[in-house]
């Protein structure tokens, strides 16, 4: 007989496993924070890991994270984590605390725009397609340090981290270890990186966030 998936304890199963990639590797556990990838799961799943305490969930589409989030906004740090249109920039800038897929000048431009209307500004991070795959988002390593400097001074966006998503077939330890040499040399304290299947290694390698789904919510219907 299979047990009911539980999600409130995968979640404390998750974090175990954050905090011991994080001591094995001389770091604090409290300095790489869960994000509960929420998106396209329906609300009987979301609601006891939110009951279990998590508060920061992570969201591919704008719309989407509004209807469900709407209602549940109070304590909670939504992250946007899938790709951002320029027509949904005004919504993204008022509903989320961070958007971390910003990977080209043209919505730099946007969102430097609905900053200043809104008088609000998400943490903002820029997405490092780190394997160069074309259908990804986020821009190529190579050109990512002449982009966070635009972003910083042409359009005055405080670019607080970095996202990648490592090739699927590939190993991810050394995408996660170029997105930190990126970091590092740009001034960039934050690194989101690492899903399910290698958020461990991802924290061995500096993850402050890893973005965690099924392991978290079970696999989709």
């Amino acid at each position: 007989m299979t047990l009911p998936f539980d999600p409130a304890a995968a979640r404390q199963d998750v974090l175990a496993r954050i905090a011991q990639a994080a001591k094995e590797a001389g770091r604090e556990p409290g300095d790489v924070t869960l994000v509960a990838v929420s998106k396209q799961q329906p609300w009987e799943r979301v609601a006891p890991i939110l009951d279990a305490g998590q508060t920061v969930f992570g969201e591919n589409r704008v719309q989407e994270a509004m209807g469900r989030w709407a209602d549940h906004r109070a304590g909670l740090e939504l992250r946007l984590i899938g790709p951002l249109q320029t027509n949904k920039t005004r919504e993204a800038v008022a509903f989320f605390d961070v958007i971390e897929t910003l990977d080209r000048e043209r919505l730099a431009k946007a969102l430097a725009e609905e900053i200043g209307k809104a008088g609000r500004a998400p943490r903002l991070y820029v997405q490092v397609n780190t394997g160069e795959e074309p259908q990804k988002a986020g821009v190529a390593p190579g050109e990512a340090d002449a982009f966070i400097a635009l972003c910083r001074e042409t359009y005055g966006l405080p670019i607080e981290g970095l996202m990648c998503i490592p090739p699927h077939e590939e190993p991810p330890g050394p995408h996660f270890a170029l997105l930190a040499k990126v970091a590092a040399r740009n001034g960039v304290g934050k690194l989101s990186m690492g899903m399910s299947d290698d958020f461990e290694t991802a924290v061995r390698f500096g993850a402050t966030s890893v973005r965690v789904g099924s392991a978290l919510f079970g696999a989709r219907a």
